[in-house]
């Protein structure tokens, strides 16, 4: 990966751009940089889809916080290590409408994007 300045949107490969990521009422459009909750469009700001889009590509793996800002913030960035939990509260206060929940914390860790089923979703 080629380090980037900061505020510079990731470079993603024709194939990645290409890759729309469709969840239990969830949907990510790289192209048109679009989420898209239960058919109505997700107003999200640059980083938080960038982070959102990040975390799709890999379901189920488990980030550290300088993984996240290394791979998705960029070499460069100068900023506090506790943005990426500011992202992150803000990306669930987005989505929490959803009857799935999509981004766990791994304690002492770091974070996952996961589809889970709710109990209340099961029956």
């Amino acid at each position: 990966m080629q380090p980037r300045t900061v505020g510079q949107t990731p470079a993603y490969s024709e194939e990645e751009a290409e890759q729309v990521f469709q969840f239990p009422e969830l949907k990510i459009d790289p192209i048109r940089r679009e989420v898209v909750i239960r058919d109505e469009v997700c107003e999200l700001r640059p980083k938080e889809f960038d982070l959102l889009y990040h975390f799709a590509k890999y379901p189920g793996k488990i980030f550290t916080r300088e993984q996240l800002l290394e791979q998705v913030w960029g070499y460069d960035f100068m900023g506090d290590m506790r943005t990426v939990d500011v992202h992150v509260k803000k990306l669930r206060s987005k989505l929490k409408h959803l009857k799935h929940t999509y981004i766990h914390t791994v304690w002492g860790v770091g974070y996952k994007f996961e589809v889970v089923l709710d109990a209340d979703s099961q029956n």
